[in-house]
């Protein structure tokens, strides 16, 4: 069962804003609730509308994505927020996750990438942006973001074990197969059920998870 999912967004650059707004507006599950162009504003507005999930931009003037993650999560802990954030930006999107968003984006993610991190936020998943970088990726280890507290543990095989490591050393499954002398369909079914276990999405999910728990060594991620 579909259910449509009430959306606020926040960010200072009026021109990427009505644009994700438009692209939102297009959704047949999306219902957007309003636009802030900073953080004072967007918490009058979730005070006023109560929205499923939230996007905000980290950087905004008056009040930080920050700042204003930390004081919606102290009014309402179960708030879902996305944070939406250039590519050079690492250390503010650990801050953001430390601070309690449960996924975030680079603003050049496409829609598809958009509407998936909003559906997993909203079931109560973290989702990890497909472009995250390496370096990234121990920074969020490294950071005291953990969605994996309340999980059960979940085991993998020695084959899984070894395709999650070529997966987080970017190989694709045409050359983990001829590795592991397989075809590609196999290590394609192995990746899927993989990514069933973490409750991941993409490879950046992988890595994070497999990092988070000692499945790989942090020199292992390229």
């Amino acid at each position: 069962m579909k259910y449509d999912i009430r959306i606020v967004i926040a960010d200072d650059h009026e021109i990427f804003r009505d644009g994700l707004a438009l692209m939102l507006s297009k959704q047949n599950d999306i219902i957007l609730d309003g636009q802030a162009e900073n953080g004072q504003e967007l918490i009058q507005l979730v005070t006023d509308k109560k929205p499923d999930v939230i996007l905000t931009d980290i950087k905004m003037p008056r009040m930080d994505g920050i700042e204003a993650t930390k004081l919606l999560l102290k009014n309402n802990p179960e708030q879902k927020i996305i944070a939406l954030s250039m590519f050079d930006e690492e250390n503010l999107i650990v801050e953001m996750l430390e601070a309690g968003a449960k996924g975030y984006l680079l603003k050049n993610a496409d829609k598809q990438e958009i509407m998936e991190a909003i559906e997993q936020v909203f079931v109560g998943n973290t989702f990890y942006c497909r472009h995250t970088s390496a370096k990234l990726a121990k920074m969020i280890v490294k950071s005291n973001f953990n969605p994996y507290k309340k999980t059960e543990k979940v085991s993998f095989s020695d084959r899984e074990k070894e395709i999650i490591k070529y997966t987080c050393q970017q190989l694709t499954a045409q050359q983990i197969g001829e590795k592991l002398f397989l075809s590609k369909r196999t290590v394609e079914g192995y990746r899927t059920k993989i990514l069933e276990k973490m409750n991941v999405k993409n490879t950046a999910g992988v890595v994070i998870f497999a990092l988070k728990n000692g499945l790989i060594e942090e020199a292992e991620v390229l």
